[in-house]
């Protein structure tokens, strides 16, 4: 167990059906009345964006501005162009609802707009940051992967450098977050099974980095087992509620995981694919997680071993050699991966991806310079980030 650590989680929960409802009278509680609510095009077009904003009127509240124009790798250029809007348009709360792209540009304008600034850029270090002034936060998740609506990072492109920037900060933590199903039912079968192992991958390096904690694995493994024994039936049938709604508490869960313990290197390298090559955060994941946990067994394969009974039950884990646990451990999710790619088509490797080895020297620059892989169980070199790539080509 580590010496000393710290667990932060302020954000307030509100779970299940008729969540949404309970915006308004939140927002009241924080003293706002005219946020400004965030999200993309596509859930404004299909109607996901009006299903919220309804369901805030339905209790008084409504929208003093809305910005539907935050791409799916958003950048610090529309960070400080919505905080300027916010400041245009009178508001005095932040109402984000969507993805992690979405969640992480309102965490980045909330930085903007508390600390009296007009360029992100500017306060780069935010882990040296005082709270500012109190902007009311709420995030409404639409997909159950990121678990950003709980965590104290945004990660935020760079334009000019083609860089995702990690923004760490407890003040950019919600003040709520809504997990209601119905956010998540309309989600496609590809999109279920790349963000349910998006979230898979948090709560993996969660319990398994350097830096986790009793706390952060607790939340972890809890997790783990919600996404095994969840993530095949949400992306088969998108219909279910229980599975969607504990897919969504599970990337939830995870995102409290990792967000008070870090995540290593399958999240550093995943940030440079993406910055690199736009490969799609969560299916960056899904294919790395494999062949990192094959790199790091090494160093952490008691730790690997001791997610296997949260993977498939402690009766078939207590069946399974001791000294063959680390590897069913990993082999398992080589096995959940092959499943969820007959079920919807998951991209398995780089090349499905659209990835070309070409750029493989320029991911694993940025990979090592990524801070996630300062907590990784095992060091890595550039040389061995492409031995990583290829792997996984």
């Amino acid at each position: 167990m580590v010496p000393y650590f710290e667990f932060q989680n302020a954000v307030k929960l509100l779970c299940g059906e008729l969540a949404l409802e309970r915006i308004s009278i939140e927002l009241e509680h924080l003293g706002a009345s005219c946020p400004l609510v965030l999200s993309d095009a596509v859930l404004s077009k299909i109607g996901t964006l009006e299903q919220v904003t309804e369901a805030m009127q339905s209790e008084g509240i409504t929208a003093g501005a809305t910005f539907t124009d935050i791409p799916v790798d958003s950048s610090l250029a529309v960070v400080n162009k919505i905080a300027a809007y916010y400041r245009e348009q009178g508001c005095d709360s932040i109402v984000a609802v969507g993805g992690g792209s979405v969640i992480d540009t309102a965490k980045g304008v909330r930085l903007v707009l508390s600390q009296g600034t007009d360029d992100i850029l500017a306060i780069s270090g935010v882990e040296n940051l005082t709270r500012g002034k109190h902007i009311p936060f709420v995030v409404v998740p639409t997909t159950a992967g990121t678990g950003s609506e709980c965590t104290g990072v945004a990660v935020i492109r760079n334009d000019a450098n083609g860089v995702k920037m990690e923004f760490l900060s407890p003040f950019v933590e919600p003040d709520v977050a809504v997990i209601d199903p119905r956010m998540t039912l309309g989600l496609p079968p590809k999109a279920t099974a790349s963000t349910g192992m998006d979230a898979l991958v948090h709560a993996i390096e969660a319990c398994t980095c350097q830096q986790a904690n009793p706390l952060s694995t607790a939340y972890g493994t809890a997790a783990i087992r919600m996404i095994a024994e969840n993530v095949e039936e949400a992306t088969r049938n998108g219909g279910n509620k229980k599975a969607r709604f504990a897919m969504a508490l599970a990337s939830t869960m995870a995102g409290i995981a990792f967000s008070n313990s870090m995540v290593g290197a399958v999240h550093a390298i995943g940030h440079a694919l993406g910055g690199v090559c736009h490969v799609p955060h969560a299916v960056a994941m899904t294919i790395l997680l494999p062949h990192v946990m094959r790199y790091n067994l090494s160093h952490c394969a008691e730790a690997y071993a001791a997610l296997l009974p949260w993977l498939v039950g402690m009766d078939t884990a207590l069946k399974t050699p001791a000294e063959k646990r680390a590897e069913t451990a990993i082999s398992c999710i080589e096995s959940l991966g092959k499943r969820l790619n007959t079920i919807c088509g998951l991209p398995l490797c780089l090349s499905d991806a659209g990835v070309q080895k070409d750029a493989f020297a320029k991911v694993a620059e940025f990979a090592v310079n990524d801070g996630a892989l300062i907590v990784n169980p095992r060091a890595a070199s550039e040389e061995q980030v492409v031995e990583i790539l290829n792997a996984a080509y």
